[in-house]
């Protein structure tokens, strides 16, 4: 069975993980903001290059496809590797949804800070952005890589 969309998936994980062991408080803000960006790029692409892999599992074109929408509408919605990636795009706190998260976030212009003056001095808001720790990244390509592993386990046993 050919994992070529696997294998790459693999490759971008890794240089994300790379990528982040790079972050360090003596680097710049400018710099750690590049390794963070990058890495989610990675694992974003990596995450997508899992949806092609299943779609190939299951004798289908895979370039075309690149989100659980289309996921669906090649294979069918009762595969059941659709099915556990939506139930995880459907829960608050898994790797899944961080990574939609992250994806949102990074694809969206920045937010213009308010000026600071008498009248709005009182309402101060925490960035309510997604968590973009390395730590939590990490996390999120560590389970997205258990998920791969698990993905080709089941899939070298037919």
């Amino acid at each position: 069975m050919t994992l070529e969309w696997m294998t790459l998936a693999s490759q971008q994980l890794f240089l994300a993980q790379t990528l982040l062991q790079l972050q360090s408080p003596a680097s710049g803000r400018m710099q750690n903001e590049a390794v963070r960006q990058g890495a989610t790029e990675l694992a974003l692409r990596a995450r997508r290059n899992v949806i092609k892999q299943i779609a190939q599992f299951y004798q289908h074109e895979a370039k075309q496809v690149d989100s659980l929408g289309t996921l669906a509408t090649v294979v069918g919605a009762d595969v059941p590797e659709l099915e556990q990636l939506t139930a995880l795009a459907r829960k608050a706190d898994s790797w899944w949804s961080h990574l939609d998260q992250l994806e949102y976030d990074q694809a969206s212009p920045p937010t213009r800070r308010k000026t600071i003056s008498g009248d709005n001095i009182i309402t101060i808001s925490a960035n309510t952005g997604p968590d973009r720790s390395v730590e939590t990244l990490s996390a999120s390509m560590k389970s997205l890589k258990q998920f791969m592993t698990t993905l080709t386990e089941r899939h070298d046993e037919w």
